[in-house]
């Protein structure tokens, strides 16, 4: 990281599932805000990202989620939702100073600070890590409020992933308010009923 340039990492959570919003998070860490443990939130447990989580809320400098709806979804798709819900996040930060904005993936969202794609970033970027981290977090307790709500697709197992036992739950009970109608599986089911 440059001295005195603020470096802000985002990525999002949520793209493949078949149900529920997208999330995206930004995050600046700053200088002395070095966090033990940043990874790929998908290479950790889920208690790891949790106790991560917490830290990087009371670490960072600044950090912002946000999210993009299912609505959203089916009416952009998922690759733009996904850049509203990260424009979301940066914007939602209290930027005084413009920084340099680091993203997961191959593509990014419209913003009026340089932002740059980085491919593999939520293992290479600590700032990335910790928004991986903190999208991932919000994401999944997101769908255990929807499992409260539907608990007959039992997103509490699967988070809305097209796991076999989401994909019975869906044969058996229909497609709900929550699943994203533009994807396949879903389109199918409603195409067929």
């Amino acid at each position: 990281m440059k001295t005195g340039r603020l470096v802000c990492g985002v990525d999002e959570a949520g793209r493949g599932p078949l149900a529920g919003p997208v999330f995206a998070a930004a995050v600046i860490l700053g200088p002395g805000a070095a966090i033990k443990g940043l990874a790929d939130s998908k290479q950790l447990t889920p208690r790891k990202r949790e106790a991560l989580a917490q830290e990087i809320r009371q670490r960072a400098v600044m950090w912002a989620v946000a999210s993009a709806s299912v609505e959203e979804i089916d009416s952009l798709n998922i690759l733009r939702a996904s850049l509203l819900a990260m424009r979301r996040a940066v914007e939602a930060l209290d930027l005084t100073d413009a920084p340099e904005v680091l993203v997961d993936g191959l593509h990014c969202p419209q913003l009026r600070w340089p932002t740059r794609a980085i491919v593999k970033g939520d293992a290479t970027v600590a700032e990335i890590s910790a928004a991986s981290i903190l999208a991932k977090v919000t994401r999944d307790a997101a769908m255990l409020e929807l499992h409260r709500q539907f608990p007959q697709y039992s997103f509490d197992l699967h988070k809305g992933y097209p796991t076999a036992v989401h994909l019975a739950a869906l044969r058996e009970h229909g497609v709900s308010v929550v699943h994203r109608r533009s994807f396949a599986p879903v389109r199918a089911l409603l195409c067929s009923g």
